[in-house]
């Protein structure tokens, strides 16, 4: 079954347009780089809050995406412009 990760972060206003020109590099090092990485969506919510939604193949792929971390350039640019974590879960794909 797929798995879905949901992140939700903050990133102050002067950063929006950091994290979203850094979006495109991230993705494409997910793709080289993550095993059993599906897609990604982002969310602009309000008050400067975001919504990652992330599909795996299976939960192991997304333990081992965590492991590694911010471990090339694309990747490390959009964590840079997250200011805060508000919160991180992982589920199941039912439908």
């Amino acid at each position: 079954m797929t798995t879905v990760e949901l992140v939700r972060f903050r990133v102050l206003p002067e950063k929006a347009e950091e994290l979203l020109a850094a979006r495109p590099d991230m993705l494409r090092d997910f793709e080289a780089d993550r095993s059993g990485f599906i897609n990604a969506r982002l969310v602009r919510l309000p008050n400067d809050e975001w919504l990652d939604i992330v599909e795996w193949a299976t939960p192991e792929d997304y333990a081992a995406s965590r492991e590694k971390g911010p471990n090339h350039p694309g990747i490390a640019r959009f964590f840079a412009a997250i200011d805060s974590l508000v919160t991180a879960e992982e589920g199941a794909l039912a439908g």
